[in-house]
């Protein structure tokens, strides 16, 4: 499921959006299938604009909702379905590749032993033969080795032809892997890059710190201005984190309107300075509806700001960082707070 989805069904709108999901299904007649109620939980919490409408064209149309339907659907809109398929397709074409290139390999060496074994026959056969014989017997070597030397240049191509094959399937997977850790609306990493990027961090040594961003009264927003005008305001702040959070520094796309960074090797203090300037950059500019071209007016941001103590794992890190984006909150948000007072500079 994407990151929305799978953030909404951890919280308290979790039995909303099962229940509508369980009732869509059985007003339409589809069978509450694990891949069919991910689907349907994607379409009732309109999570996949695309995925929505193509629902909405069938219903309209009143085509049955067969499995063959439901495993289309996924494989075009599920993000993991999208990914396992191309992951199959790359490792098909690898297997192809690899079996054209053993046979063409296995060709060769019997083209080989061949030769070997006319040579040897020649060699037995020469002593005692007459002039004519051995010139016979050469050119029939010199056939031979015209046609040893012919499969080894086919098969010297094919291994050239299939080592580039092989590059092109490597960047492909790249490409893929990439995907799959990328959010597509922010284009930051997703949850499932954050999580196991912070994992590493935490068992790798040296200090870590963690930084936890919400957008202010976004939801609100949402509801004045819809969804395209809050996505256009979460790419936004989204760019303005990873401007200011180059690698090794991994900014993540948490869930919804929420942000993470990780500071690896970094102390609170360090985060701190960067969290405050993306603060200050967010708010200083007044954004405009992109279809209309009004004034959305400033956005604001709230972080919480976590340093790794000795020993502690992920979660607990996260619990932290997340106390202390609360406090922000609760502070009158606009502003960053940290999980623990910062020494002063010596």
């Amino acid at each position: 499921m994407s990151t929305d989805v799978e953030t909404s069904l951890r919280g308290p709108k979790a039995y909303e959006i099962a229940r509508k999901a369980i009732q869509a299904m059985e007003a339409n007649q589809v069978w509450p299938t694990a891949l069919n109620f991910e689907l349907w939980v994607h379409y009732v919490a309109a999570a996949d604009q695309a995925l929505t409408a193509e629902i909405d064209s069938r219903i309209d149309s009143k085509e049955p909702f067969t499995e063959a339907v439901g495993e289309q659907l996924a494989a075009q809109f599920l993000p993991k379905a999208k990914l396992n398929g191309e992951i199959l397709e790359a490792g098909q074409t690898l297997s192809k590749e690899l079996d054209s290139v053993s046979r063409a390999i296995e060709s060769a060496r019997e083209s080989s032993e061949a030769y070997g074994q006319q040579l040897a026959n020649a060699s037995e056969s020469l002593d005692g033969q007459d002039a004519q014989a051995i010139k016979s017997m050469v050119e029939n070597l010199t056939v031979a080795t015209r046609k040893v030397r012919e499969e080894n240049y086919a098969l010297e191509t094919q291994l050239h032809d299939t080592t580039a094959e092989l590059g092109r399937l490597r960047e492909h997977l790249e490409q893929v892997r990439l995907d799959a850790m990328t959010d597509a609306l922010s284009g930051l990493a997703n949850r499932k890059a954050f999580d196991e990027a912070l994992e590493r961090a935490c068992h790798a040594d040296g200090g870590v710190t963690l930084a936890v961003i919400d957008i202010d009264h976004f939801k609100s927003f949402n509801d004045t201005w819809g969804h395209q005008t809050g996505d256009q305001v979460i790419r936004y702040v989204a760019s303005v984190i990873g401007r200011n959070s180059p690698s090794p520094r991994v900014s993540a796309r948490y869930g919804g309107e929420e942000f993470a960074v990780i500071f690896p090797g970094e102390t609170a203090r360090s985060a701190l300075s960067v969290l405050e300037a993306v603060r200050e950059e967010v708010s200083s500019r007044i954004l405009k509806r992109r279809s209309t071209n009004e004034d959305l007016g400033a956005i604001t941001i709230s972080a919480g700001i976590a340093e790794r103590k000795a020993g502690e794992g992920p979660a607990s890190l996260i619990e932290r960082a997340d106390a202390a984006l609360y406090a922000s909150k609760r502070g009158g948000r606009n502003r960053t707070s940290c999980a623990d007072p910062i020494a002063a500079a010596a």
